[in-house]
Parts: structure tokens; sequence; C-alpha cells
């Protein structure tokens, strides 16, 4: 199996493949680093266009050099250039090309430190990629040796989700990781003269906490009937008036990696990240995979087999 590292040429590059490498050793899967660099074009009058194309060249190259740096040691990995009109094609045609299991970015560096931020690449990726899309919190550091201890799969109860979380629990399987599943409610503050409407949105919560809880037990039920059953780690509900309150209030180690499935309103074959799925994975402070519809029933039916 195969890992694809998007490789920015600036100070990002060390997030990407500290991810990268974190998640080769605990999958035991090779990593290829992928800059992106555009096609050449008939050059213009002066050669200014074959010199711009030459120091595009130059300048992927020594990116390059400086990633071998980075990497972890102990990993090996195959250093590559594609040229392709536009990065997200670039990552997604070298993916194909490798047979990769996923495409592992790190964050835009306009975003907030320790969350994730989606960049322009991520944004086109998140909604067209074939296969899961990896996602580093910006600023993303591992120890050298660093695997994954735990994967959190985000249930909500509904269509998909179910896949999703057997999915994760084969994956988990294959990392030597814990699996965990965690369930987010957002409820807004209500303005103190909401009176009745502030006990009625109580009761609706208590309600959807139940059901969503009971749906959890019994897809872990699920996961421990499998064939080879990751080590569980139980339910968790995170609560909050915002996103972000929500997420905190579960816990959060280092080696966990969070699994958020694509909407199911989307192509079955590609990501396709719903509103929902973006606001979990945009305040996620652990990196995080975004897996297509039809990646996680592939997932699951392996992990149901195996």
């Amino acid at each position: 199996m195969t890992l694809v590292v998007g490789l920015p040429r600036d100070e990002r590059a060390a997030t990407a493949l500290h991810l990268g490498g974190q998640l080769a050793r605990a999958l035991g899967d090779d990593l290829v680093v992928c800059t992106v660099v555009p096609p050449p074009w008939p050059p213009g009058l002066g050669r200014v266009d074959a010199e711009y194309q030459e120091y595009l060249d130059r300048d992927a190259e020594e990116a390059l050099a400086r990633a071998r740096d980075l990497l972890a040691p102990g990993l090996s990995a195959d250093f590559v250039v594609a040229r392709a009109r536009s990065t997200s094609r670039g990552l997604v045609e070298t993916a194909e090309e490798r047979g990769a299991t996923a495409i592992v970015l790190g964050s835009s560096d306009a975003g907030m430190l320790g969350r994730v931020a989606f960049g322009s690449v991520a944004e086109r990726l998140l909604h067209t990629s074939p296969v899961p899309v990896v996602l580093a919190p910006r600023g993303f550091r591992c120890q050298p040796d660093a695997g994954v201890s735990r994967v959190t799969a985000a249930f909500g109860a509904a269509e998909g989700d179910e896949d999703l979380v057997v999915a994760a629990a084969g994956v988990a399987v294959r990392m030597g990781a814990a699996l965990r599943v965690a369930s987010f409610a957002v409820r807004p503050r209500t303005p103190l003269t909401a009176g009745i409407g502030s006990r009625a949105e109580d009761a609706v919560l208590a309600e959807w906490s139940s059901e969503v809880s009971q749906a959890q037990q019994a897809v872990l039920e699920h996961v421990a009937a499998l064939p080879t059953a990751p080590t569980s780690t139980g339910a968790v509900i995170g609560r909050g008036t915002e996103w972000d309150a929500a997420l905190q209030d579960v816990d959060w180690t280092d080696g966990d990696l969070l699994a958020v499935g694509s909407s199911a309103e989307g192509p079955l074959a590609r990501v396709f990240i719903g509103s929902r799925s973006s606001k979990i994975v945009r305040h996620s402070p652990v990196p995080v995979v975004v897996v297509p519809r039809g990646a996680a029933v592939a997932l699951a039916e392996r992990a149901e087999q195996a």
C-alpha cells in the first residue's frame, strides 16, 4: 500500500511529512512525496516562459531535497515531481498511478495553530478526491517513532455512519490501535428570555443523546463481532455551544486519528464533504481522515471478511 504526501514548497512541508511518516509507520505503507508544477508550454519571446519553467523545476527539486532531510529516520520514500495544471489534479493523478490508499496534506498557514485549516488544494480534494484525504492540524509534529494509538470514528447515526465505524475498526486493527466512537452535539446559547423554548431544547437534546447512545452501543456490538476486532475504548458524546467546544469536550491525546465520512449527498466514489463534517474537521485538534462513502463501504466489507 502507498500513501501520497502532498508537499508544499514552504514551511508547511514539515507538517505534511510528520503526518505522512506517522501513518506510514502505523500502516506499514510506502510513502510517495509529491510536489506539483505546471507542465511545460511553448516558450514565448525572449525565453521568459522557458526561464520561468526552469525556475519552477529547480524550486521543486530543492523542495524535494529539503523533504529528504526532514523525513524521519527509518522511513524510505519516493520523491517525485508531478506535472499538472493544478496541484489537486497532480496529486490525484499520482495517487491513481501509484494505487495509493490516501493523500496526506498539511493545513493552510492562515488557520489557527493546532487546528485543521483548509487551503485551496484541500478544499478541492475534499470535493473531488477518489481516495481518503488526511489533514494535519497546523503546526502538527510527532516523535520520529510515533504511530497511531487510537482511531476515533465520528458518528451521527446517519446513513453511512455504520460503514465508517466498521471501516475505521478495520484500519485500527491494521495500525494496532484502539477504536472509539464519538458524536457531537452543538447547541447555541439560548437567550435568558427564551423561557419555555429553552426547556424544550433541553428535552430535545436529551432525547437525541439517548438515541445516539443506543446507536453507538449497537455499532460497537457490531464491531465486537468482527472476525478481527480492535480494542474498544467505548463511545463518547461531545457537547458545547459551538463546534470547538463540542470537540474539546472529548479528550484527545498524541497518537489520535479522527475519521470522518463524506456527505451522503455527494458521489459515492469521491470525497464530498458536507457542512457538518466540514465543521468537525475544521475544529479538530488531531489529524483527520475524510473517507469517501465508496471507500468506507469497501473498507467495511474487508473488515467483515478479515
